[in-house]
């Protein structure tokens, strides 16, 4: 873990243009520089990249953020490596917290580890290129296949020598240990000695989302695959590789899957190097193993939205159910696409120019409910059958978190399959509800082997949230006297705001609290107590909101609201600096769009907001807030007094509650229309 001190070094020396110009050609434009989008296909220069505030921002595609946020979008990489990104390039020194003489050991043998699989890669590589047998039999092989050098090179392709010792005899020349040879898998022992695992195989290194060697697969070549039980060896589980983590080709596809904004899965090695020949890069195999919920959350890191490329026998169709429903569960969009009977990927792919092979996939791919009513519902006429495969594809959209997909699904499927919808959603909530009985039994066998007491599961409609904890409001025990807006008063409950209206407002609110949030806005303020205190930006719009109970209905919003007040007595806090090189990029790409200006004006001519300015627009702000919240609760009062109608006694009560809404809205409405707020 890096030290605080040393972050904060690396953040000030990091400046945006160098990073940046390391993977774009930047040009002047006025005080900023500008280019092409290295997120998007961008055609006309909509990069900008901003000195000044050391930032960068596409106004098309929203991507960008500080030094460190845009290597973490453009290379994917996480905080800590990015942050180590930047302290190699500024020649830093990263001090990390004092490890135990056991944390040191496991460190240095994992490490250990990579350096010997880096070690057998290049040897595996250069023995291809280099090794007379490399050349005639390995080489060949790729060669038959269509391979070209390129893509040998891009994977780094090796081939491993029929002499069964040849791996173990060159790496114990050049001094590396037998227990890592072994811990890595390279090579087995038994009662005859040492000898090598991959030996007269054609190699294919797998490498982790970082780019660090962690296994090797190796098959077979043609001429030797008849009566071979094996075709393919794979390393097994070590230390550094654990099958059902990782991907073939993550590394290699990463930044095609951000760009696309999309990934195809494919089953085997030869499927995705072919892909890539074919100029199609966003592609990753699982390599015959079971989809894991490792792999599809580390996917879901890079995109929501895969399709399943499998072959269209019954192995393909058995590979692409398996996995659709545990993708679903984790939000992914689905997609499915079966290829002709006799192909996969690979052959496939060869057969066809990259042109073809993208028109083919658009035009051929389904949706999940698409390619399981083929299967199970469409020509069924056995109406056992035809009940049990409704029901398989109901139970599938069932796992779908999101509530508003699963209804258009389900709106959609009744229509196709000419049933009520009432009667499908019926069955879905029976499958939700088996979910979360399941969830919570689970939940309970955890507590019993953890000795705690168990939890209730939240509701799938109201996902649970982790607790945001926070310093206590500098306002708390100040008596709760002080609010310069003096609430909406009136005695309701006000609802979150929602709509167009509202996610305006509390965008502007949060654009206040990222590029003023630390600076004072109230100096002074007298309390019940007979004590003063003074009020910055953020910490004024947390407790005007909370004088109602209210929080900001967009969550992401709420959070930074939320770390603004608990980061504001920290000596330094600079709210712009800190949102904008915030280790979550959802937080670091909001804050860097709230601080760019597509019109700046330049040089002398930028002005900073008077303190009275940057007050009165945030109190306009907060005035504008509660007006829409009351008028929004106008609309709800009339819509239930319509309801309620022959209830005379409720419609009174409306009518009163009505008539005290309705003179708050015109004593907030008489505030906001006769002040000028600059």
């Amino acid at each position: 873990m890096i030290d605080r001190a040393t972050v904060d070094k690396i953040l000030d020396a990091a400046r945006i243009v160098d990073v940046v110009g390391e993977f774009v050609t930047l040009r002047k434009a006025g005080v900023n520089y500008k280019g092409l989008c290295p997120f998007h296909d961008d055609r006309n220069p909509s990069f900008m990249v901003s000195p000044a505030k050391n930032i960068c921002h596409c106004f098309v595609c929203g991507k960008g953020g500080s030094p460190a946020g845009f290597l973490m979008e453009h290379e994917q990489m996480t905080y800590p490596e990015a942050l180590r990104w930047l302290a190699k390039k500024y020649n830093i020194e990263v001090v990390e917290k004092e490890l135990t003489d056991e944390e040191r050991a496991a460190q240095n043998e994992r490490e250990s580890l990579f350096v010997v699989n880096e070690w057998a890669r290049d040897w595996f590589h250069s023995t291809l290129k280099n090794d007379t047998d490399g050349r005639a039999i390995g080489l060949q092989y790729f060669r038959s296949r269509g391979i070209r050098d390129d893509i040998i090179e891009r994977f780094q392709l090796g081939y491993a020598p029929q002499r069964r010792d040849a791996l173990a005899q060159a790496a114990t020349a050049k001094g590396y240990q037998k227990d890592f040879l072994l811990k890595t898998g390279l090579c087995i022992e038994n009662d005859r000695g040492i000898y090598d695992r991959y030996s007269g195989r054609a190699i294919f290194p797998w490498l982790n989302v970082s780019g660090k060697v962690v296994a090797f697969g190796g098959r077979v070549l043609d001429s030797r695959t008849k009566g071979v039980a094996q075709k393919y060896v794979n390393s097994p589980d070590s230390d550094i590789y654990h099958k059902e983590r990782e991907l073939y080709g993550i590394y290699q596809a990463k930044k095609a899957i951000v760009k696309e904004d999309r990934v195809f899965m494919v089953e085997g090695y030869t499927d995705v190097i072919a892909m890539h020949q074919a100029g199609i890069e966003n592609v990753v195999a699982n390599s015959g193993t079971a989809l894991s919920i490792y792999q599809i959350r580390m996917l879901h890191r890079f995109t929501s939205n895969i399709t399943l490329l499998y072959d269209g026998d019954e192995a393909g169709i058995h590979a692409a159910l398996r996995g659709t429903d545990m993708l679903l569960a984790e939000g992914m969009n689905v997609k499915v696409l079966l290829l002709p009977d006799g192909d996969d990927p690979d052959s496939f792919a060869r057969k066809h120019s990259t042109e073809e092979l993208k028109k083919y996939i658009e035009a051929n791919q389904t949706d999940f409910i698409t390619f399981k009513a083929r299967l199970t519902v469409q020509d069924v006429a056995d109406p056992v059958k035809r009940s049990e495969g409704i029901g398989g594809i109901v139970r599938s959209i069932s796992v779908i978190p999101d509530q508003i997909l699963r209804s258009t699904y389900i709106s959609d499927f009744a229509q196709r399959v000419g049933i009520k919808e009432q009667t499908l959603i019926a069955e879905m909530n029976k499958y939700i509800r088996a979910n979360l009985e399941e969830k919570e039994k689970e939940r309970q066998r955890e507590a019993e082997r953890n000795n705690a007491p168990p939890q209730s599961p939240p509701s799938q409609e109201e996902p649970e949230e982790p607790p945001v904890t926070h310093s206590p409001s500098p306002l708390e025990g100040a008596g709760g006297g002080f609010s310069p807006m003096g609430g909406t008063g009136g005695g309701f409950s006000p609802a979150p705001l929602e709509g167009a209206r509202g996610r305006l407002i509390e965008q502007l609110l949060i654009r206040e609290v990222v590029r003023h949030g630390e600076e004072i806005i109230f100096e002074g303020v007298e309390t019940d107590d007979g004590g003063t205190i003074s009020l910055s930006v953020a910490q004024y719009v947390h407790f005007d909101l909370s004088q109602d109970g209210l929080k900001l209905a967009n969550p992401l919003y709420q959070q930074i609201l939320e770390e603004a007040v608990q980061h504001q007595q920290e000596p330094g806090f600079v709210a712009h600096k800190y949102f904008s090189s915030h280790p979550d990029p959802n937080i670091s790409h909001a804050a860097t769009a709230m601080l760019f200006d597509r019109h700046q004006l330049g040089g002398r001519f930028q002005m900073q907001p008077r303190e009275d300015s940057l007050r009165k627009r945030v109190l306009h702000l907060m005035m504008d807030y509660r007006l829409a919240i009351v008028e929004a609760r106008l609309k709800e009062i009339q819509t239930q007094m319509r309801a309620s109608s022959a209830d005379i006694s409720q419609t009174l009560e409306l009518m009163k509650e009505y008539k005290d809404v309705k003179e708050i809205r015109d004593t907030l409405a008489k505030q906001l229309g006769s002040e000028l707020f600059l």
